[in-house]
This record gives C-alpha cells, sequence and structure tokens, in this order.
C-alpha cells in the first residue's frame, strides 16, 4: 500500500493504481479558469463506453453537442465547458458497447437534484469559512477512547418536522437538534446517511451520490453550517456510509457503462438479491480509489468526526445470506471476501493517517477476529469501535422478560463480560432495535405503565455504567411507545405528560453523570476499569460491580432487575469509610419510588464477598443505584473469631449464591457467629423471599405469563 500524505504521483496515476486518498479533487466537475476561459472541467472514468459526452442545462440537454476526450487508456474521460454556471444541471451521456446511450449521474457530483429528481448540480463546495478550530484542536490533545462517548442517533427528515409535513432543513436541524443535544447531555450526533439517495423508504442505505449531501435538507454548505455549529457547541458529528453495496437506480452506478464497472459481473459475488443492490468490486483499483475517496472527503470537506460503516459483515463473507451454490471460494477456499478486508484495512490505515482522532466505527454482528486492534495484522480491519449485537441482543431479550423468569436467565445479565474487552466496544440501541414489529424501547419493558418507565430508567442506567461507548436512537429519551415512523416527526407531544417529562429529565441526568464521572468512561476496554462485586446473585436478579477510573477513584454499581425492594442487602466495598449514593434511576424527580439510600453509608467491617469490607443499602424496586466513597477512615481492627466458630472464606462466585437480602443488620453483637440456615437451597424457588420481602404488586398473580421463547437475534441483514 503505497498512501501517504505527501504524494508525488499525479492524481491520474494514483486513481488508477487505487491508491487516490483524494480523487474527488480530480474526478467530477470543478469551476477553473482555462487560458482565460472561465468555466467548467468535467471528468469521469468510464472504461467499456465507446463514447461520453457531457448533456445539461448549458446545451439543451443536446448529447451530441459536448463529447468527452479519452485521457487514459484506463478509460478516465474529460472535457472543458465555457461558461457553466453554480447550480447548472448535467450528466453524461454513456455509449455502452452495444451502442446504447444512458444517462448516468456524476459518480463525484458534489450535489444532486432534489428527488424525484435526479440529475448531478455543479457547485463551488470549497469556499465555506469554518469556525471550528478550537474544537479540531481539543480532538487533538483528548484522545476519544479515554472520553465520554454518547450518541444520540437521528434521521434528520423524521426527528422533527414541519405541520405542514415537509422537513426542516440542515441549518432549521442546526436551530433545535443541536441545542437539544446538548442539553440532554449526548456528546455525538450520529446522522442516518446523508448520502445522497433516491428512495425515502431505504432511510439512505441505498446510496447514489457518494460525493452529495442529500438535497432533501438543503444544499452543502447548510450541512456544513450544521456541523461548523455543533463543533462550536463541543458536540461531534458521525455519518453513516455505506459502501457495502448499491441500488440499481439506472441513474446511479450500476453497469455504469453498460457492464459491470464498479460492481462485478458475476452475480454470486456481485449481488444482494435479497437487498436489491450491487456488491462493490474491491478488487478493482478504481473502485477503491472511489470508496476511500469518499471517506476522506467527508472528514475534508464536512469536517465529520466519525464514520459509522455500515453492514461489515456482509463485506467479509462470501457466502452471506446465500446457499450452497450461490457464492465463490477465495483463492484458499475459504468463505472470507480477502479483497474487502483489504480494502476495509486500507480505509482504517488512510483515514487515521490524515486523521488519528477520527471515529472508525464498524456495524458487524459476527465473531470476525481484530475488528479494532491495532497494529493492524493477519486478517484484523482496523476500526476504532465495533457495535457490540451481542450485548444489545441479550439484553433486549432479558430485559423483555416477565421479572418471574429473569432468575433463570441470569447468564444472559452477565455474559458479556466474558468478551467485554476482546473488542472495543460500543454498546447502540439503534434504529433497527425500534422497526419492523420488535417495538419501542419502553415498549419492550414488561408490566405495566408505570413499571415500563422503571424498566426503562434501569436499563438505561445499567447501560451507562458497563464498559463500552454508548448510542441511542431518538424517541427512546422520551418513551414513544409507537415504534419509530420514518414517514412522521417523534411523538413530541407526549412530553405534555408528567412520565414523559420525568423520563426526559431522567435521560439528561443520567448522561451528564455518565459524561462528568470520569470512572463510568475511562477504562472502558480493560480490567483495569472493571471489577466485579456480585456476579450470580440470580434468586434476586442483582448484579454488583466497580467502575475504576485513570486516578483510581470509584463507582459502585449495583443494580436490580426484579419489582422488589431489597432492605439490608450487603455489598462489598474496597476501602473501609463513609459512602453516598450519588445516583438512583427510581428517585422521585424522574417518576421513581423514591426508595433509596439518603446521608451517610458506613462500611462494616466485615467480609463480604472477597473484599474486607460491605455497605448495608436499600435497592429499590427495578433500580439501579451507583454509590462513591465519601470519606476513607481508619480501618479497625478485624474482630477475632473462635478457630472453631469459623467458616471458610469462600470465592465470590460461591459467596454470591448466599442469599444476601436478609442478613443480620450490622449492629448484631457476635458476627462470626452466624445461623447455620445462613446458606440457601440449592435450588430455592425465585419467589422465596423471607416474610418482610414481599413483592410490591399485588397484581403480579394475573400477569404471569408463560415463560417466553428466546428472542430471535435480527440478522445483520437489513432491507433498505
Amino acid at each position: 500500500m503505497a498512501f501517504s500524505i505527501d504524494d508525488n504521483r499525479s492524481p491520474l496515476e494514483q486513481f488508477l493504481q487505487g491508491e487516490a486518498a483524494r480523487a474527488y479533487h480530480f474526478l467530477g466537475s470543478h469551476f477553473e479558469n482555462w487560458d482565460g476561459r472561465q468555466g467548467c472541467v468535467f471528468r469521469v472514468w468510464a472504461p467499456n463506453a465507446k463514447s461520453v459526452s457531457v448533456v445539461g442545462d448549458f446545451n439543451d440537454w443536446n448529447a451530441d453537442a459536448h463529447y468527452m476526450y479519452r485521457i487514459s487508456d484506463s478509460g478516465v474521460w474529460e472535457l472543458f465547458i465555457e461558461g457553466v454556471w453554480e447550480f447548472a444541471c448535467y450528466k453524461y451521456c454513456v455509449e455502452t458497447p452495444w451502442n446504447e446511450r444512458i444517462l448516468k449521474t456524476d459518480p463525484y457530483a458534489f450535489h444532486c437534484q432534489t428527488r424525484p429528481d435526479n440529475a448531478s448540480r455543479t457547485y463551488h463546495i470549497y469556499d465555506y469559512q469554518w469556525n471550528d478550530d478550537e474544537w479540531v484542536q481539543w480532538k487533538k490533545d483528548h484522545p476519544h477512547k479515554e472520553q465520554a462517548i454518547n450518541v444520540y442517533e437521528v434521521n434528520a427528515g423524521s426527528w422533527k418536522k414541519y405541520d405542514d409535513g415537509n422537513f426542516y432543513n440542515y441549518r432549521a436541524l442546526a436551530d433545535e437538534l443541536i441545542p437539544y443535544v446538548k442539553k440532554m447531555g449526548y456528546t455525538h450526533i450520529e446522522f442516518m446517511p446523508l448520502t445522497e439517495f433516491p428512495f425515502d423508504g431505504s432511510w439512505g442505505y441505498q446510496v447514489t451520490g457518494y460525493y452529495a449531501a442529500t438535497s432533501r435538507y438543503g444544499e452543502p454548505k447548510d450541512l456544513m453550517y450544521f456541523v461548523d455549529r455543533a463543533h462550536q457547541e463541543g458536540i461531534g458529528v458521525i455519518l453513516d456510509w455505506v459502501p457495502a453495496h448499491f441500488p440499481k437506480d439506472a441513474h446511479g452506478l450500476a453497469r455504469f457503462d453498460g457492464t459491470g464497472c464498479y460492481e462485478y459481473e458475476d452475480w454470486r459475488i456481485g449481488e444482494h438479491k435479497e437487498w436489491g443492490t450491487y456488491i462493490f468490486n474491491y478488487g478493482r483499483y478504481e473502485v477503491t480509489s472511489f470508496l476511500i475517496s469518499s471517506a476522506m472527503f467527508w472528514l475534508d470537506m464536512y469536517h465529520i468526526d466519525g464514520i459509522r460503516v455500515d453492514a461489515v459483515a456482509s463485506m467479509l463473507y462470501l457466502d452471506y445470506n446465500r446457499k450452497d451454490g450461490e457464492w465463490i471460494a477465495n483463492a484458499y477456499g475459504g468463505r472470507e471476501n480477502l479483497v474487502a478486508v483489504d480494502f476495509l484495512q486500507k480505509l482504517n490505515t488512510v483515514c487515521h493517517m490524515f486523521y488519528p482522532e477520527v471515529l472508525m466505527i464498524a456495524e458487524e454482528s459476527t465473531a470476525w477476529p481484530n475488528v479494532t486492534r491495532y497494529p493492524i495484522e493477519g486478517l484484523g480491519l482496523g476500526f476504532d469501535y465495533k457495535w457490540n449485537m451481542g450485548w444489545m441482543n441479550d439484553m433486549l431479550s432479558y430485559i423483555s422478560l416477565d421479572p418471574l423468569w429473569r432468575n433463570y436467565h441470569h447468564d444472559t445479565l452477565t455474559f458479556s463480560m466474558v468478551y467485554a474487552f476482546s473488542e472495543n466496544f460500543m454498546l447502540p440501541i439503534s434504529h433497527d432495535e425500534v422497526v419492523y414489529g420488535k417495538g419501542s424501547l419502553i415498549n419492550k419493558m414488561p408490566g405495566g405503565y408505570d413499571q415500563k418507565f422503571q424498566g426503562v430508567r434501569g436499563f438505561v442506567s445499567y447501560m451507562l455504567a458497563h464498559p463500552g461507548k454508548k448510542l441511542m436512537f431518538m424517541g427512546s429519551e422520551i418513551g414513544q411507545f409507537d415504534e419509530w415512523n420514518a414517514n412522521a416527526q417523534l411523538q413530541w407531544n407526549l412530553l405534555e405528560y408528567p412520565k414523559h417529562q420525568q423520563l426526559q429529565h431522567f435521560f439528561a441526568t443520567a448522561n451528564k453523570f455518565y459524561r462528568d464521572t470520569p470512572a463510568m468512561h475511562e477504562n472502558d476496554y480493560d480490567w483495569n476499569g472493571f471489577r466485579w462485586v456480585a456476579l450470580d446473585d440470580y434468586q434476586n436478579s442483582v448484579i454488583a460491580f466497580r467502575r475504576i477510573a485513570l486516578d483510581g477513584s470509584e463507582i459502585l454499581v449495583v443494580c436490580n432487575f426484579q419489582p422488589v425492594t431489597r432492605e439490608n442487602y450487603r455489598v462489598a466495598v474496597p476501602v473501609y469509610g463513609v459512602y453516598e449514593e450519588v445516583f438512583n434511576s427510581e428517585a422521585e424527580e424522574f417518576g421513581g419510588t423514591g426508595i433509596g439510600n439518603p446521608g451517610d453509608i458506613m462500611a462494616i467491617n466485615e467480609k463480604e464477598h472477597d473484599l474486607d469490607y460491605c455497605i448495608s443499602i436499600t435497592l429499590p424496586p427495578l433500580g439501579v443505584t451507583y454509590y462513591k466513597l465519601k470519606k476513607e477512615l481508619p480501618a479497625p481492627p478485624k474482630p477475632v473469631e473462635k478457630a472453631d466458630d469459623e467458616e471458610p472464606v469462600e470465592a465470590v462466585a460461591s459467596a454470591t449464591k448466599k442469599v444476601p437480602v436478609k442478613k443480620a443488620p450490622a449492629k448484631k453483637k457476635a458476627p462470626a457467629k452466624k445461623a447455620p440456615a445462613k446458606k440457601a437451597p440449592a435450588k430455592e424457588a425465585p419467589a422465596a423471599e423471607k416474610k418482610e420481602e414481599k413483592p410490591a404488586p399485588a397484581k403480579k398473580e394475573e400477569e404471569k405469563p408463560a415463560p417466553a421463547p428466546e428472542a430471535k437475534k435480527p440478522a445483520d441483514a437489513k432491507a433498505k
């Protein structure tokens, strides 16, 4: 790979050798002055075309008026036309090897007509004046892996709409979306694709303009203005980008010169039949230059902070969604798409070469190794982050269970930590999880109206404390019960109701705590930042763990996934002193029960789990609480115990199997002499609580369903 920051080869050489990082400076349409004549130079790659001409407003769409010249044997065509103005519409008239003339939009166009029209437009893209120098420098000074990253995923066309149903444009979104995201405590906005696309129903995932911001919401400089404003407010912007496939629309990339130009000729490697799209030919140098330059274009020209690469799994496997006989093995007889792997390695290497601080994010749903590891070795890909689809599927399955059955699925709750540090994960609750009958986030929660809100608060509090960066789809924060509808705005009228107002307030407060507390987001990718405290108290559906910052400060997280209040619940702590509850998902201000632990919490000088001390706390129903050390105190001497009364110190795993809910209060004398009944029976039913622990809702009997079957995990394939 010969990419370099200072490349002395001509742009044409770089493009043809598959090593152009900025092919958009050369190909496409550009305003230039040739020998004192002001006009536009057009260049396009059509290797098998018999002829190519430029047609547009400036020649009354006459296909014979402006024929282009072939400037290379590899099929690059060029023409300068004097007097072309900005926003002029144009296309290329391509003559195929079979003498058919077809009209194609410019693959490198900076601007396009608004659908249903699809001509390219000439555009002055280089003269926007940016005002985000402070943000750019801040990113360079603060490596993102140790920063809070909490992404708000947005569909620009349905976040808000005008009363007449029209879209907000980029500048109107800047005025409303950016202040909202800042108020809600998110750190980044991730847009579903804004590259030009013809079909609204694809949500942008079937792209025809890889260098054109969709004109649905305005012109390119309007989007630049949005990004500029976001940066001035300290908000990063991430774009979804789709190098996996492209649609078959006649005006787009498909069969550009009448042959498989950007795609493979053989449908067994060149087509996704279930999506109705073609697959890029990653082994062709000109296609590699096209795609890598597209990613670089958004970083160069729009100052985008991150690129989320869609459908990576479909790129990696030659047999993706294919039956036997419908795919071709690689040169070694395997199913791995080695040329796609090579492309992704080049993509990430080039983007990081020019922008070390960029966020490269993979939506990859398989166990492909080393998606996010550096240096790139073997089949590693070189991304910064990978969406944790396994965690997402497991947790959405777990939280949608009736609490009666959660103790039988406790391993689903804890399994993610088995592999949590194998990649740099981002925890996503994305648009894919709130469509196609899957239900909105709040409607995934079991129980009645109030319990659904409890469920969301508890789940989000747990999610924010779990290692990994975060992503949440728009609308979850207001408790929208209906699934996302791309044709309508979010149901903002729900904020007229107190419960929805309180949920929105909860999201803002929880996000702020996550962002402002180093222990919640530092050390996200190794065991130095995480320690289990209690992981297998399956009978009570309780887990507890510590999050640890780079400076050693800690947050203790305790999660109760049952609608039962747990009093005098003992949790181990590493330091003797005074503790305090610093966040409670069931606080009254969030619409919760108000059950919690106000005031100081004094550590108890007794060993619990594998630590020397513990605290005795009350766990609110379906609640998640955070604690921190308020003041360290000198540790008192341990009580002397008689040898014949001693019980062996057990490991963490066995200790947590003891039901800790009703241990004797700390003030009880002679703590060493504990009743033999302390050990829980091996097969104790989940409902067998002590008498003072009564499940809150009396209607549980009538809400008791049959055990829910395991939810099917959605395939990575999307009908987009």
